[in-house]
Formats: structure tokens, sequence, C-alpha cells
């Protein structure tokens, strides 16, 4: 890959020009210490500076044959090619987390989302033919009309959002159904952290009566991750890509033997028409280079990204990820739907966490939500009971977290 990037790619000649790496003398593995980080501002300069895709590509334009570009969810999107060969390097990773789930070739995977410019959508659903298994897809549907397509397909693995997950089965249960008896055996998420946190993962289990299975990948890095039968977090396709985990100081910083907290950092090696070498995700995980009980030997994050670098929330002091909070919210199934205000002021920032429950459990929850926060993360928050119904859903990534200034 590093031969030809260095031959033709301007945007990685450019940044290693004052390396005395070329392409008859690349980098080899032990090297990649020495070569700079790649940033997510980098690329978005990039393409601002070289419109439309910016000068990461390898190749000429001819040779490109899919466009595809990120949600936008943390700054400007990000427009990405993809040559044929790296199309179906995508595929050939996302096959890897279906057999990794189980996904059989007699299933019927039903996608429950809208198919528009993000690539995961059709990254998915073209691998899932690789499995054999028949795909549905639920593009342009409403949220009952997908209910009912699975009922009657006979769907056996549904791929989504969590949120969406958990919006199908709040649907369901308000037509009076019960997603629990459908046929889903698996559910595969994606999208946002959620499927690894236990009381997440636990509440759709619990509405659709099937395992539930993690997925992370990004648009311009790739499907990287997927969870195992030991549910304790998620693998790394270390075929596929170069893993590192780095702290503030961009040093690996050790906690224990074999266990790294810090950013993650992949480079992918399949995608060599636009790559990306020592990337900076902003995902803050917990890299096990250990063994793990289901058998594979490839480094995995515990519990799953634990939240973004620059989503930390800082409440009296005490930093949080929105998935701690959540982790914690999702404990009450009593509780519908929340929405969580991060109010800053000069004196100290208020944490208001808005939620949906039955106006005859108000009193109750909204106590034990409060105490059960302060007992776990050490912040005391606001509670308020808002009518049902009352706050957004999401069927792509959720917002469920604003900050107000």
């Amino acid at each position: 890959m590093m031969r030809q990037v260095l031959a033709t790619n301007s945007f990685y000649r450019t940044k290693y020009r004052d390396l005395d790496f070329t392409s008859e003398q690349p980098p080899l593995l032990d090297d990649i210490p020495r070569l700079p980080f790649t940033t997510k501002s980098e690329i978005v300069e990039d393409q601002q500076a070289n419109p439309p895709f910016g000068s990461n590509l390898t190749f000429p334009l001819s040779r490109y044959v899919r466009l595809h570009h990120t949600s936008g969810s943390a700054g400007k999107p990000l427009r990405w090619l993809d040559t044929a060969e790296s199309w179906q390097w995508w595929l050939d990773c996302w096959t890897e987390v279906y057999n990794a789930a189980g996904v059989l070739p007699a299933d019927r995977i039903f996608f429950a989302f809208s198919f528009g410019p993000f690539i995961g959508f059709w990254t998915a659903f073209e691998a899932a033919q690789q499995t054999g298994a028949m795909v549905i897809s639920g593009g342009g549907l409403t949220s009952e009309q997908r209910i009912e397509t699975i009922l009657e397909s006979g769907a056996t693995v549904l791929v989504c959002t969590p949120t969406y997950a958990l919006r199908l089965a709040e649907v369901a249960q308000q037509a009076g159904g019960d997603l629990a008896r459908s046929p889903i055996r698996l559910t595969i998420h994606a999208g946002e952290p959620g499927a690894s946190i236990p009381s997440i993962r636990g509440r759709i289990e619990s509405a659709w009566g099937a395992r539930c299975a993690d997925h992370a990948g990004a648009t311009e890095m790739g499907a990287w991750g997927y969870s195992c039968g030991a549910r304790n977090g998620m693998h790394i396709n270390e075929s596929e890509f170069i893993v590192e985990a780095v702290g503030e100081t961009s040093e690996p910083s050790l906690e224990s033997e074999g266990l790294v907290r810090g950013e993650l950092v992949l480079t992918n090696l399949g995608r060599v028409g636009s790559p990306l070498i020592r990337y900076r995700t902003g995902d803050i995980v917990e890299l096990d280079t250990g063994p793990c009980p289901c058998g594979r030997t490839s480094a995995f994050i515990r519990g799953g990204i634990l939240g973004r670098a620059d989503d930390m929330i800082v409440v009296r002091g005490v930093n949080l990820f929105p998935s701690a909070v959540e982790s914690v919210i999702r404990e009450f199934p009593e509780i519908v739907e929340f929405q969580v205000d991060v109010v800053k002021s000069p004196e100290m920032a208020r944490m208001i966490i808005r939620i949906e429950v039955q106006r005859d459990q108000v009193s109750h929850v909204s106590s034990a939500l409060g105490s059960r926060i302060q007992h776990r993360l050490y912040v005391r928050p606001e509670i308020e009971a808002v009518n049902i119904g009352s706050l957004p859903r999401y069927e792509l990534k959720s917002r469920r977290f604003r900050f107000i200034s």
C-alpha cells in the first residue's frame, strides 16, 4: 500500500515530504510510530482547498466507482471515493461482522433505514448478499410499515442503530404488538454506542427476544470492529486494520498489562485509493491485547466505544461521557425516551435530564434516577418529567445530548 501511496498520492506525499521514505523505500511496520497522525480536520481542510474530493486520491478519478459522504455529526461532511477494489474490501470487512454475529445463509436480513448518501447502509446491504442470506430493504418506509414488513417477510435478522431498534419496539407496543414474538433472532447495530452497553443491550434483547450484536466503523475508515460471543466488547479486524490507542500526550499509556486506555488510532490496509494512515478517530476506548474467552486472538476494546474525545462533559468538576449517563438511564425500563441538556455557565455547568415516563411513576422514577446517577457518576442532575411523545425520536444517530451555552 505504501509503495503505491508514496508514488502517486499527493496528500501523503506532501505530508511525508520531510521523512526519508520513498515509493522505493516505503515505511515498514516497525516505522509506523515515526509517521505523523492524520486528523479529520486535515482531511476537511484538504477537501476545502482541493474541491470537491481533496487530494487524498492515489489513482485518477476514472478509477473510482462509488461516492459517499459522512453524516456531518461531528462537523462538515466528508466526501469519500472508492475504487471497485476498495469497495469489495469494504464488503469483505462487513462479511466478518456478519460471520462473528452468527448470520447464516438461511437468514432473512431486514435493513431498517433509509438508503441515502451514507456508506454504512449500502455496504451492509451488499455484504449481506455475500453471506448467501436474503436481504430486505426497509428504505422509504414508516416505522409501522417496517414492522409489518418484518413480520410478513419472516425476517430473522435486524440491522439498524440501537436507538431505532428501541423505537420500533415502542411503535409496536403502542399498536398492541410484541416484537419479542417476532421471528427476529438476531439484531446487529452500528452508528452510535449502545449495543455494547449492558443496560441498552439488555433492553433491546428484551424488546425483541433476540441476541444483540455490536459493530463499529466509519465512512472514511471502514468497518473495523465487531462483537463476539463473549459479549465484553468489540474485536478489531486486525487482518485489515492496524490499531493503536494514544493518550493526551500522543503516546500509549498502559493502565495495566495488556490494557491501554486512550483515543483509537487506525490505519486501513485495503483502501489504497483513499487510505487513512494513523487516523485519530476521536473515539475513546480501552484496548485489550490479552486473550479473549471467545478464542479470537485479535485485540478488542472493552465495553465498546466509551465516548468521543470531543464529547466529554464536565459537570461540577466531574468528567463524563454521554454513554455513561445513557447507560444509567437505560437501567430504568419505565423511561420511554430521554434528552440531556448540559447548560454551561460562568459559575458551574448543570445537567438537566428530561424523561418520558408514565405519570403515576414520575415521582418514584425521577427520584431513583437522580440518586443512581449521583451514586454512580458523582453528579446530581436535575430531573424533569415531560409528556409521553414530546421528545424527538431518531432513525439514524441520536441527538439526545445537547450542549447549551
